[in-house]
């Protein structure tokens, strides 16, 4: 998601290294840190990848460059736009991250697919708490701080579920089990 996050912030315009990784560093904020061990051997790979270029800014002095998207790069991002693999769907960063650039597809059939997959997972059942393989709902269990992460996960997972729908223009289904009452599916929850 690293390289995702680069190509998109490249494709608004050419950048300066240090302010990539600023705008880097915010979107991912403070659970997924950008060090400097992670981006410069992204921005080492899409270069050599032939995905950006990398040219020197003498008015920013010494070591200093602007990176740039190539039409190689450009391409390979709206590929991984349609395409999301099922872990940058499922898991709430990695999606972010997809979400922060989706504008980037010109066809909205092509934004709403991905949108879809979103909400086809945030629909199935999934608990932090399981009995057996039944997922738990909050009111299923005594500890109250799991109680609190289940209810918090179930609140944020609504929201999102209803800006997908009005985004897709759908409606809400007639009886909403949307899997809300137990589902953790929230900020910095990985798949289950």
């Amino acid at each position: 998601m690293l390289e995702l996050a680069i190509l998109g912030f490249l494709a608004e315009g050419p950048l300066a290294g240090h302010e990539l990784r600023r705008r880097v560093s915010q979107l991912t904020g403070y659970t997924r840190p950008v060090s400097d061990g992670s981006l410069y051997p992204a921005i080492n790979r899409l270069t050599r990848a032939g995905l950006m270029e990398r040219r020197a800014d003498p008015a920013a002095g010494a070591a200093r460059y602007v990176l740039s998207l190539t039409a190689a790069g450009r391409a390979d991002m709206l590929q991984r736009l349609r395409k999301p693999a099922d872990h940058e769907i499922t898991d709430f960063t990695r999606f972010y991250i997809v979400l922060a650039f989706l504008s980037h597809l010109s066809d909205a059939a092509e934004r709403h697919a991905v949108l879809r997959r979103r909400l086809e997972f945030l629909e199935a059942p999934a608990s932090f708490f399981y009995d057996n393989e039944r997922p738990l709902r909050a009111e299923e269990v005594a500890d109250p701080y799991r109680r609190g992460m289940l209810l918090t996960a179930r609140a944020t997972s609504r929201a999102e579920r209803t800006w997908l729908r009005e985004t897709l223009g759908e409606e809400p289904p007639a009886f909403d089990t949307g899997c809300a009452d137990s589902d953790p599916r929230a900020p910095a929850v990985p798949a289950s």
